[in-house]
């Protein structure tokens, strides 16, 4: 039988509540077959010694809900992933990775990829199951006009870009660069940076993160503002 995609989505938010909670603007979809948000709350959980009735009094959450989640009855809201990521103390993207040992090869079909949609695009996973250590290449497909957030973007490592489709323009350190396709950008990540796609259709681009900390989430700094 095919498993339904298990999907994160955003609801009750009213237009004042956009800019005031970031995180709400997170959405994910993930197909159940490669990653399992209850089975990764569950590891995470036992990774820190604690029981789900003690995660309930830490979290603040119902001890029924969290059963229902890591049972996969239930698809957890962003405010609940939100709760749990702080309690554990967590990324919220780090629900959406798998526990498998790493890998030494990562060969992938077109569609096949694990991919998180969050509100202005979507990010697909290129190296699922390699250490983040040393390269972290994604495909991004961005939509008209989104951007990287208000605030420029400062991580470990160097940062790869290259334009696939559309217009993306990338401030670094203060200065301008306009990447159309076949176009391609790398720089060390410490300089302040920040990127927007200046044009009214979706564009795409593969980006490649380099950090130079495994504890560092330079997929998240980019994406979830």
């Amino acid at each position: 039988m095919n498993k339904k995609p298990l999907s994160v989505k955003v609801t009750g938010r009213g237009k004042g509540d956009k800019r005031s909670n970031q995180a709400s603007a997170f959405v994910a979809e993930v197909d159940r077959e490669q990653i399992a948000v209850g089975q990764r709350l569950r590891e995470i959980r036992a990774q820190r010694g604690l029981s789900m009735r003690a995660l309930a009094e830490v979290s603040g959450l119902n001890i029924n809900t969290l059963s229902l989640i890591e049972n996969e009855h239930t698809s957890p809201s962003v405010s609940t992933l939100q709760q749990l990521a702080q309690s554990l103390q967590v990324s919220m993207t780090d629900f959406f990775q798998t526990s498998q040992e790493h890998k030494r090869l990562v060969h992938q079909k077109q569609g096949k990829r694990p991919c998180v949609a969050f509100e202005q695009s979507r990010v697909e996973d290129l190296a699922a199951g390699m250490s983040r250590f040393g390269a972290e290449p994604i495909l991004v497909t961005l939509e008209p006009n989104a951007d990287s957030g208000k605030h420029p973007i400062v991580h470990t490592g160097r940062e790869f870009v290259y334009c696939l489709a559309g217009k993306i323009a990338y401030t670094v350190d203060g200065k301008k660069y306009l990447l159309e396709a076949g176009d391609s950008l790398i720089f060390e990540a410490y300089l302040p940076h920040h990127w927007k796609n200046v044009i009214a259709t979706p564009s795409r681009a593969l980006m490649v993160m380099c950090p130079m900390d495994e504890r560092d989430r330079p997929k998240e700094l980019h994406f979830t503002h």
